[in-house]
């Protein structure tokens, strides 16, 4: 594979700028390791004080070595980092790596140093990886550039490594490698990114997404510099089906002070981190040991499995738990279809459940042909999409062929828990059923995975919508726009508002009033005021032309006294209309990730209760729906308590229509707000809006 970071992770020659003959220190580990695993290609060590270093002939520097290397790694101090680096680029070396600390994360001094090495890696072309990295490994070339101890610790790899992790953090890129191997997944990158001065988090994503070599990463992140190459990097893994596994640190205050002294990053928008993640099918890891699981689980991402678990015990307690535990995270343990219940209770007795979880009893164990029939009956159900099997050792082991037999003949995932000493853990991992040791870890492993595997369509699709978004051809002024105007450019894109009309004086607002038909509310019309409510500028419920006119004078003045140096354009005159719900939906420029969409109950009780779903844009009406159904104040929406259904169809539509004009405004408008959008039992409007430019 031609990309521009095959230098530096599949180098064909390596020099090491501060070598040393000392396996201990950080310029000879990486030596060794090379030595020690036989990397096939060539090996530069530079240090005037050796002759060579383990058996590798030693250079006095960069230009004495013989031949261009394609990657260099200095073990030098960070004030003689970049002069090195020229050297070595005026030399033909096309990457680098750089261990040294003490750039940005230390502040002061260290800024300047790395704005000076950023400045030359723009300027050469040069591929640089770090500052204060460990390094790098490519297993499947045996190309070891990382000063790490871990790699001879763990079992050694004896086939081609097929998952690759990449971190912000050298300690975590070794403890969750050993993890991996501990359960014999076979690593193919061992990635820490380090400052990521010159190159960001997702450009290395972008080279594993196209990798042969890889199909699954397992990160960890702290902050990710350029949050839309990440979605594209993203998006690139959901296209070629590899699962992305990533533990994002910084959830906390604390947890953000030490994001901050450990990188000189800044913890994101927790919220929309974890929004994105779910909208892009990127598995949030929640532990090393989960995300080591989860590597090894990627290896069955072939079975047709999803969020709908069949779960097969000998034991109605064990069924019970898993079916908790199983709920508790997100899946679904349906009940089975009569005619499935009933092929099951043919060979179960009628003190076993057969409506799921499925409780075969020690019964079974004396009739493998049954065994077989229910492994079929599951496998060949639309009701099911995962099959879980808890048979402890010797149980296990009676059951292994038919499972393997039906597997062999059947997609569907079927995955083992056994507690005890099954001997057959191994032939069923080959033949494509995982087997765990521990239903806790069984859990935390299976239940993100089969998110994962159902949620493969849903990110494609979105990726569809974003590819076919696009902006439109007119420039739009938005700055200094009142509410009416908001609303009247906002209705360009589809998004309908209550009746209203604008009103510069009370002869004006009387007839608005009668044309629009009593009860009526008045409001301040006023780009420069946006809490109408705290600067008095709202009237409500106003019966007759006496009561709208009283109420001009009062908002006026009310207005005049809040914000002297305001721009007033008179008043706002709506219809006194009512809903189903009012909801809040709004959109906003995040920093990392771009134009983001939220959705809410409106009015005090979003704050309240927090209860708001989020998306990056675009989005649609179906993905809207999604969002609505995850408020837990849906059933207000819903006929709760005999309540009238609100039209959610209705704002769906509402909702999807400002993502149009986001679309089309772009960065004109750092924010669109629409603070109540009013629900009805048939139709939607806009009560309120708010549009403010950069």
């Amino acid at each position: 594979m031609s990309h521009r970071l095959s230098p530096l992770l599949q180098p064909r020659s390596i020099a090491m700028i501060g070598a040393s003959n000392n396996a201990a220190r950080i310029g000879g580990m990486p030596l060794d390791l090379l030595k020690h695993f036989g990397y096939e290609g060539r090996v530069f060590p530079v240090n005037p004080k050796y002759e060579e270093i383990f058996g590798y002939p030693c250079y006095p520097d960069i230009e004495s070595v013989p031949e261009a290397p394609e990657l260099v790694v200095l073990a030098i101090g960070a004030a003689d980092v970049t002069a090195m680096l020229r050297r070595c680029h005026a030399r033909g070396a096309r990457a680098a790596i750089i261990y040294a600390a003490g750039f940005a994360e230390m502040g002061g001094e260290g800024i300047a140093l790395q704005e000076e090495l950023e400045r030359f890696a723009a300027e050469s072309g040069m591929v640089v990886a770090g500052p204060n990295c460990m390094g790098f490994a490519n297993l499947n070339l045996k190309a070891y550039t990382a000063f790490a101890t871990v790699f001879k610790n763990v079992p050694a790899q004896t086939g081609g490594g097929r998952a690759s992790l990449v971190t912000q953090s050298g300690n975590v890129c070794s403890a969750v490698f050993a993890l991996m191997r501990q359960l014999g997944v076979e690593v193919s990158h061992f990635i820490n990114t380090g400052n990521e001065a010159c190159l960001e988090y997702s450009e290395y994503l972008e080279f594993l997404a196209q990798d042969d070599e890889t199909d699954c990463v397992v990160g960890y992140i702290e902050q990710l510099r350029d949050g839309r190459r990440f979605v594209d990097a993203a998006l690139a893994f959901a296209e070629a089906d590899k699962p992305l596994i990533l533990y994002k640190a910084g959830e906390t205050e604390k947890g953000s002070e030490a994001v901050r002294s450990h990188t000189s990053a800044l913890a994101g928008n927790l919220a929309l981190y974890k929004a994105g993640f779910r909208q892009l099918n990127v598995i949030q890891g929640r532990d090393f040991a989960q995300m080591a699981d989860l590597a090894w689980l990627s290896g069955f991402r072939h079975r047709a499995g999803g969020k709908r678990v069949a779960i097969v015990t000998l034991s109605g307690a064990l069924g019970a738990i898993l079916a908790d535990k199983f709920i508790a995270a997100g899946l679904d343990v349906p009940t089975l279809p009569a005619e499935v219940q009933q092929a099951l209770r043919d060979g179960i007795p009628d003190y076993g459940m057969v409506s799921n979880p499925i409780d075969v009893t020690g019964n079974i164990v004396n009739d493998p042909a049954f065994v077989r029939s229910v492994f079929g009956a599951l496998a060949s159900s639309d009701a099911v999409d995962t099959v879980v099997i808890y048979a402890s050792g010797s149980l296990l082991d009676r059951m292994a062929e038919p499972l393997l037999e039906v597997c062999a003949r059947h997609p569907r995932l079927f995955v083992a828990i056994d507690t005890g000493k099954a001997t057959c853990r191994e032939r069923l991992a080959a033949g494509g059923v995982p087997v765990f040791t521990d239903i806790g870890r069984a859990v935390q492993a299976l239940a993100p995975f089969c998110h994962w595997l159902a949620g493969r369509d849903g990110v494609r699709r979105w990726a569809k919508l974003r590819r076919e978004t696009t902006s439109a051809q007119k420039d739009y002024a938005v700055a200094g726009l009142n509410e009416y105007e908001t609303k009247r450019l906002l209705g360009e894109f589809g998004v309908p508002a209550v009746a209203e009309m604008p009103a510069g004086d009370a002869d004006a607002a009387a007839k608005a009033a009668a044309r629009i038909g009593y009860p009526v509310v008045l409001k301040v019309l006023s780009a420069d005021i946006a809490h109408k409510t705290e600067a008095g500028g709202v009237r409500l419920n106003l019966a007759d032309e006496s009561q709208v006119r009283q109420a001009f004078a009062e908002i006026l003045a009310s207005a005049r006294s809040y914000a002297p140096q305001a721009r007033i354009d008179g008043v706002l005159v709506q219809a006194m209309s009512k809903g189903v719900a009012e909801l809040i939906a709004g959109v906003t420029h995040d920093p990392v990730f771009g134009p983001a969409l939220t959705v809410g109950l409106g009015g005090v009780l979003t704050e309240l209760y927090c209860d708001v779903s989020h998306r990056l844009l675009p989005v649609d009406e179906a993905m809207v729906g999604e969002m609505l159904g995850e408020l837990k104040a849906y059933p207000l929406l819903d006929g709760f308590r005999g309540r009238p259904k609100a039209d959610v169809a209705a704002a769906c539509g509402a909702i999807a229509a400002i993502s149009r004009a986001s679309a089309a405004l772009g960065a004109a408008a750092q924010e669109i707000e629409i603070n109540p959008l009013q629900v009805g039992t048939s139709g939607a409007v806009a009560i309120d809006a708010l549009l403010l430019a950069p």
